[in-house]
């Protein structure tokens, strides 16, 4: 069944990781917050707090859900005690997991320029579509994702990655997948999808 856009979904990213400070492909590796992460990740939480009120949600009452990179969980751990609610109370899913960039995971993207000439190109003419070696297109992320939404009633809270913001732009959001190129996906901050649009917090 498709998840019910009536019912918010909050969504935050992972704060930011030494990979992120140093413009490195994560993808599905699990890489750690840096301290400034772990300080967005307590904004978020502060964010969250306000919005649920907003939204006239109690804090015990959405389902709580995490990729279990740490990155994310970490991040939701940190939310959750800004909130002063217990830090391990939320279920990891596997389908929340960032996209997989394959072969390309750990390198930057002027490495990956080198070792796979056209490649990068190549991407950004198919950007929903387009597979890394051995990696996921973001068409296939947003499968995953849309199975989780399938299993789920809202409201819900999710700590994630960057692509997983996208295909759920695309999902409940009413946003094209071309449009998701190049979109910006804030650490730190909120993304509340409710009636079929998605607005930042």
């Amino acid at each position: 069944m498709p998840f019910d856009t009536s019912t918010p979904l909050f969504f935050f990213r992972h704060g930011e990781t030494f990979y992120n400070a140093e413009g490195r492909i994560q993808g599905q590796l699990d890489t750690p917050l840096s301290p400034r992460g772990r300080e967005q990740a307590v904004e978020a939480g502060q964010k969250l707090g306000a919005a649920l009120a907003a939204e006239g949600v109690a804090p015990d009452t959405p389902g709580w859900f995490a990729s279990p990179l740490s990155r994310a969980s970490e991040t939701m751990v940190l939310a959750r005690r800004a909130l002063a609610l217990p830090e391990e109370d939320f279920a990891r899913d596997k389908r929340l997991m960032e996209i997989s960039f394959g072969l390309w995971q750990d390198l930057t993207w002027p490495e990956i320029n080198a070792r796979y000439p056209g490649a990068p190109a190549a991407r950004q003419s198919d950007f929903w579509n387009y597979r890394p070696p051995n990696g996921e297109s973001y068409a296939d992320l947003t499968d995953r994702v849309r199975a989780f939404l399938a299993e789920r009633a809202g409201p819900i809270v999710v700590a994630a990655h960057g692509g997983v913001a996208r295909a759920l732009m695309v999902l409940l959001g009413g946003v094209a997948p071309a449009d998701t190129r190049g979109m910006p996906i804030h650490q730190g901050r909120l993304l509340v999808f409710s009636e079929g649009r998605g607005r930042w917090v």
